[in-house]
């Protein structure tokens, strides 16, 4: 018994490390085809994102599909003229982008659609709920916030996000903390950080052909309702 539970150990070991290199073999392919045509100085700047990512996820912090949307939409903001960190710390919070222009902070949050087994059975309140939650929470540690999102996942954004934080009602107020109450309670999400969160940009990131479509969250969900109806 001791002989088979040290093999499964090995055997686990050697799954992981496999997955480390799969990861890291990923990552270069998507960096070598963003680096086409780029300066030294913003290849350099990938480079340097896409090891920080490989550390990472050597300590299973981070996957795949999210690292490539990172570095995608991360390619992005460099030719913009931004400083971007990955998975930057922010007190209590980790952001997936950090970015910095001049004395302009600007925040990103790349968003899968990937919904944990255990809300099978409530995906699109789950999402929602996580959505509202980021905008709220993250929105007040920059000058603006960012969703980043792939072409095959509408995000579902309340409609009250979109507007200017004044133009709320005290009813969108009330439905947007009872809904982040849902799902977050340590610490709850609170009415100030939902009346003071604003939604400046939402960055479409198709992997694919390695492109990013920048666009208003108004006329983002103008069309995603179009696209849902």
């Amino acid at each position: 018994m001791r002989f088979l539970k040290g093999f499964k150990q090995i055997q686990t070991r050697l799954v992981w490390c496999l997955g480390v290199e799969e990861f890291e073999r990923d990552l270069a392919f998507i960096v070598a085809r963003l680096n086409e045509a780029s300066d030294d100085a913003s290849q350099k700047k990938l480079e340097a994102l896409k090891r920080e990512l490989v550390r990472l996820n050597s300590e299973r912090l981070v996957k795949i599909n999210h690292s490539v949307m990172e570095l995608v939409c991360a390619k992005y903001l460099i030719l913009k003229g931004y400083e971007v960190e990955v998975e930057h710390l922010l007190n209590d919070l980790s952001c997936d982008l950090y970015a910095v222009k001049g004395l302009g902070r600007l925040i990103v949050e790349v968003e899968t659609g990937y919904v944990p087994p255990e809300h099978a059975l409530d995906p699109q309140t789950y999402c929602k709920a996580r959505i509202a939650s980021k905008i709220c929470r993250y929105s007040g540690h920059a000058e603006k916030f960012g969703l980043g999102t792939p072409p095959h996942y509408i995000l579902p954004v309340h409609p009250a996000l979109t507007k200017p934080p004044r133009h709320r009602t005290s009813e969108e107020l009330r439905e947007i903390k009872g809904l982040c109450d849902l799902y977050y309670s340590s610490p709850a999400v609170s009415v100030e950080e939902i009346k003071n969160a604003r939604l400046h940009t939402i960055y479409v990131l198709d992997v694919d052909q390695a492109t990013v479509k920048e666009t208003d969250p108004t006329e983002y969900a103008d069309k995603t309702v179009e696209w849902s109806l």
